[in-house]
């Protein structure tokens, strides 16, 4: 099982529900949520697959949103 976590500009629950379709299109997506009290509004993904961070990133800024994978 994989962990992702993003930053991003995902403000409230009416971007969220723009970007629900996207995440839930993608089978390896296995769950994911947005924590809005965060400042960052981070986004985890949890992925039993091998999920390419750039392709999250990628969908999710080309639905105009601020997207960018947490370094370790």
């Amino acid at each position: 099982m994989d962990i992702l976590v993003f930053v991003t500009n995902v403000a409230d629950l009416k971007a969220v529900s723009k970007i629900k379709p996207l995440l839930t299109a993608m089978p390896a997506i296995e769950d994911w949520n947005v924590d809005l009290d965060d400042c960052d509004r981070i986004l985890r993904i949890v992925s039993n697959d091998h999920l390419c961070p750039r392709k999250v990133e990628a969908t999710l800024q080309t639905a105009g949103f601020d997207c960018y994978e947490l370094g370790d």
